[in-house]
Formats: C-alpha cells, structure tokens, sequence
C-alpha cells in the first residue's frame, strides 16, 4: 500500500475547511479533484475516512488517520520553509485564529501591515470564541492565534482591551465617564459567549452575576441592547461592531485583558508565524 500525499493534503483540507468545495478553494484546486483525492485515499486505506450525509465528518477510522496525515502535511510544508528560510525570504500560507472582537478591531490592522512587511506570506483568518482558538492552536488546526490573556511567555502582546458597559444611549449612566458594575445592578443583564465571560464574572464580584439572557453572537447582544432588553459588558475591541443608538462607557474600576499573538506551545513555530510574531 503506497499512500500519495495529494490525497492526505486533501483529507485534511476538507476536514479543517470543513466541506469539499471550501477545500478546493483553500487548496487552489477544483472540488472534483479534491473529491477524487478523497475517493483514492479511502480505496487506498479499504475503507472510509469521512462521512457525507448531514455534512463532512471524519469517520472514527478517519479521526485516527487525521493525526498521522497532519503530521505528513506540516513534514513537507516545513521542507518547503527549511528551503524559504535558507532563501532568506519567509513565505508560505499560515492559518490564524482570533475571537469575533480582536478580528473585528484589531486584525485588519495587523493584516494590512503584513501584506507590506510580509508579501510572500498569506494569511487566512478563522473566528472563533477564546477557548475555541487556543484548542486551534494546540491540535494543529492553526498555525499562529491571538490568545487571551495565555498562561505562557511566548508570543507577542499586540493589545489591552479595557472592558465597558453596553448601553442604550437613553440609559441614565451613558453620560457619565465612567460606571461601575453595582450601578447597573437593577438592569437586566445579558452575556455573550464572544463577551468573554470569564472577565465579565471578574468584573461583577462583589455583585450578583444573574444573566437574564445567553447568547451566542455578539451581534444579537448588541440588537438586544439596542431594543432595551438589558445591558452588558463588553471588550472595549467590539466598538467596531457598535450600531447606532448604543454607548460603550469605560468600568471603574478598570478590567483589561492581554491580546497575545502567538505560535503553538509546544511544537516548532513555522517560520513564518516566527517573522509574523517578530512584527
């Protein structure tokens, strides 16, 4: 049995984009041969790695082989960047993570510096929540992430977001410079998964913490607020995303969290995510 690395590079294409037509467009391909690829794997190996009903899934046999087949899909992308490297020139398609507000506010700056510092790299951008990308970045599924607030010493601090309240702009403190949690005690409150929780119970001790409403989106928080269901706190990076009718006031006292761009703790950096981290 002879395995082709086209048809690994294109199972984990299809499981980390997770479909085939996104994959062939990750890959530069079209989805008829990235299916193809799929098919010859899977006859290769006599039996299947992905399920295709009610969307692309690996199969418990595919979960198996994905490991394997990351690790010969980074062996070669890193004999490519060994030759790069020698070349003087950092180049290569690098996978980053970041939660909603640092992409909102932060990335397209760092992107649009990268693209002038760094023209021989490409970078291609996943959203996820704060837990989401640092299990990104430690099971391969991205090559570089900005963490929130990491317990590690690597990477770079590109940020320190304060938090605020979130407010209606006829809310009787959307005047004031700042506000304390307390003096939004008899408001409901609303949270958001992409709110970070974990400061926003920081932020509330010594007051009750009783969300009224969970949600996911930040988007819905922020139509909410605005139709007077309640108030919240946010990271000061989601005024990118404020809509009309709304205010973000600054908490007293003053809440931040760390925005660390960073490679994976515990394998070697690609060395673009090195150059990227370096600025």
């Amino acid at each position: 049995m002879v395995l082709n690395f086209a048809q690994l590079r294109a199972f984990v294409a299809v499981v980390d984009e997770g479909g085939f037509g996104t994959a062939a467009d990750a890959l530069g391909l079209t989805q008829s041969a990235v299916s193809h690829a799929v098919a010859a794997l899977e006859r290769t190996l006599g039996q299947p790695v992905l399920t295709r009903q009610g969307g692309v899934t690996p199969t418990a046999f595919g979960a198996e082989v994905l490991g394997h087949a990351r690790t010969a899909v980074a062996a070669s992308s890193a004999i490519t960047d060994l030759s790069n490297r020698r070349q003087g020139v950092p180049r290569g398609t690098v996978k980053m993570a970041a939660p909603p507000t640092v992409c909102q506010g932060l990335l397209p700056d760092l992107l649009a510096g990268w693209r002038v510092t760094h023209p021989g790299i490409e970078v291609r951008v996943f959203e996820g929540e704060d837990d989401e990308v640092a299990d990104w970045l430690h099971n391969g599924t991205v090559d570089i992430a900005v963490l929130v607030d990491p317990t590690g010493t690597g990477g770079r601090l590109v940020g320190e977001d304060a938090f605020h309240a979130l407010l209606r702009n006829d809310h009787p403190m959307a005047g004031e410079p700042v506000v304390r949690v307390r003096d939004l005690a008899d408001d409901p409150f609303l949270i958001s998964r992409g709110g970070c929780e974990r400061h926003v119970r920081q932020a509330h001790q010594g007051t009750p913490f009783n969300p009224v409403h969970r949600v996911r989106e930040l988007a819905t928080l922020f139509a909410m607020v605005r139709s007077g269901i309640g108030v919240s706190i946010v990271p000061g990076l989601a005024a990118g995303m404020l809509q009309p009718g709304l205010k973000l006031v600054p908490l007293t006292p003053r809440l931040t969290r760390r925005l660390v761009l960073s490679g994976p703790p515990d394998r070697e950096w690609h060395p673009a995510v090195v150059a990227l981290v370096a600025g």
